[in-house]
Order: C-alpha cells, then structure tokens, then sequence
C-alpha cells in the first residue's frame, strides 16, 4: 500500500449520485474543499434511468446527463472527485481512516451516500430494456404507462404499493407472483385485492421480457409441477422484488437496521416513538444532528438510508443537510 495521506481532510464523502453530489456542492461552497470518492461506476441509479420528468427545474433530462450536471457543478466549486471505490473505512477513532486498494485517507467527518441496488431477476432480456419500459420505480416512471397495460412482480408491500401506484395511469395491471400467497402486510393485501384495475396471477414467474426497442410483452411460466408457459403482452415491466443498500463497508461499525440500512439519529428517534421503546445505551446518537449516524462525526443521506421514497429529489434534499450538519459538527468540534 502506498504511503498514506499526511493532510487530513475536513470532509469526505462516499458515494457518486444525487446524495453524495448535492452535499459536495454545499460542503464545497462552505470552503471546505471536500474529498469525494464517486465510485467506479459513478452515479447510482440514475445512470440507469432514461427520461427524468419529476425533478424540479427540468420538464425532461436523461438520468446520465443529469449526473454529469452535476458533477460539472461540484467541481466548479472546488470538489475533488475520485472515480474509485472505498475498500475499508475504520471509523473506530477520530480522525477516520478510508481507503482505496492503494490508498489511506484520513478525514474529521465523513458522509457515507453509497445508496442501494434495486434487485433484478437476471433475465435474458431485462438489462437490455431497463429505460425502455423494464423499470423498478414505478412512482419515477408511472406516467410513462398513462392508459397502458403493466406488469408488476413480487409479493411484498414494495409491490402492493407499485401495483396501487400504477393505478393511477396505467389501464391495467397484473400482478405476477411466484407463490399462492402474498408476504405483505395485509392491509396492504386488502387495498390490492379490492382494486378493479389489479389482476393478480398466483404461481407464476416471468422467465423473459419481449421487445426489440420497447417491451413488449413478457414470458410467464407456472411455478407449478407442470411448468407451462405462454407469452403476455404488456407495455411496461415493474419489477418490486427489493432493494439492497451499499453497506458492506460499514456493517460492525455503525448501526444498521434489518434490512441493511443505515440508522441515522432521526430515525432512531421514530422508531423509538413508533415502538414506544427507549433507546438502548448503546445507541450513542446525537439528536441534536439528525443526519448523524451512531459514530459521531458520520453522516448519511439518500438511499442508503431512505428505502421509503428513493427519489433523486428526497436524496438531494439529505445530502444536503448531511453537509448542512457536518459543517456545524466541524465548527463545534474543531480537532
């Protein structure tokens, strides 16, 4: 490993989308010239977006060039940005140490907007029409399928609520499940099952997407003993099966929740409130930052720590008062 870095950072930040860009701009133009390790790829989920319609002050931007914006921006203002991925972080003392495969940086604070993976099926077709009408947010593009014919897969709320959403523009839509039950809350079942617009096909898996520019159609196959297929046309895929959040790096070292997710301190406190639970002692948070993870000193904005909405605009919105916040950390906590 090369020798390490002698400067120690004021902020670093982990992650290369909406989160990581929005709070480089803020941390940039509050003079502390942050270090920004975008990762390889860069950009999250949005590179793998086509048309963006939902994000305020474009009627319509593909999601690749939204990026670049952005990060035309960060570096106007003095970001330093690194293409490369982090490959341990030691957030045990202060400063942090995080590094690259050749590389250690130390850092005062950091900002950890790794962000999270949709889950894919890993069929034939479904990479190839991603943007074209396989999709894995249906509130980023429901209104692409006004009047159209969906299909939605899984069995968890994450798909009842698709289903529900597209309601709202699409004509029809079924809902595809493996198995002859749903995992989903049953509130969520009961609202499902109630629409006249939602058709649910149990025991059946989708084994291919149809299409040359466009989906098409879809290949379904019955999960049953007799595996029979047929082919079903529809304009739009939704794939609801989850979401995986980058947090390999930080798993032992801050709190995560169930699913992988990590728990900032405004988090904590509603889910005490929701539990009526009181916070363990262990649970070092500090209310008064409500973007701070349990490790002080370390923030965390957009997907990696949002599986509600995942919105590029939601995410912006965190990566900014993450920045907001750790520069009023450095002010208070000056090494």
């Amino acid at each position: 490993m090369a020798d390490q870095a002698s400067k120690v950072e004021d902020i670093i930040i982990i992650g290369g989308g909406p989160a990581a860009l929005a709070a480089a701009v803020y941390a940039a133009r509050a003079t502390f010239a942050p270090l920004m390790f975008a990762g390889a790829p860069y950009g999250g989920q949005l590179m793998l977006t086509s048309d963006v319609e939902n994000y305020p002050g474009f009627e319509s931007i593909l999601g690749p060039e939204l990026i670049e914006k952005m990060r035309t921006h960060v570096k106007k203002f003095g970001t330093r940005v690194l293409d490369q991925n982090i490959t341990k972080v030691d957030l045990s003392k202060q400063p942090f140490n995080v590094n690259t495969h050749d590389q250690t940086y130390q850092s005062k604070s950091i900002i950890i907007a790794t962000g999270a993976k949709a889950l894919w099926l890993g069929l034939p077709n479904e990479e190839r029409l991603r943007g074209k009408g396989v999709s894995a947010c249906a509130t980023c593009d429901g209104f692409f399928f006004k009047d159209k014919v969906v299909a939605v897969i899984g069995g968890g709320d994450t798909a009842m609520e698709e289903a529900l959403f597209l309601t709202k523009f699409a004509k029809e839509v079924h809902l595809i499940h493996r198995r002859d039950s749903f995992r989903a809350s049953k509130i969520m079942q009961d609202r499902l099952l109630a629409d006249p617009k939602i058709k649910v096909i149990w025991n059946t898996e989708v084994i291919d997407v149809l299409g040359q520019d466009r989906v098409e159609g879809i290949k379904i196959q019955t999960t049953t003993d007799k595996k029979q297929q047929e082919e079903m046309k529809v304009d739009g895929l939704f794939i609801a099966i989850g979401y995986k959040p980058d947090t390999e790096l930080f798993k032992g070292q801050i709190v995560l929740d169930e699913k992988g997710y990590i728990v900032t301190s405004a988090i904590a406190a509603l889910r005490s409130a929701k539990s009526q639970t009181p916070l363990s002692k262990e649970d070092k948070f500090n209310f008064e930052f409500q973007f701070m993870t349990s490790v002080l000193g370390v923030f965390a904005g957009g997907d990696i720590v949002d599986h509600q909405y995942r919105q590029a605009g939601t995410a912006v919105g965190m990566g900014i008062a993450a920045a907001l916040e750790a520069e009023r950390w450095l002010d208070l906590n000056s090494l």
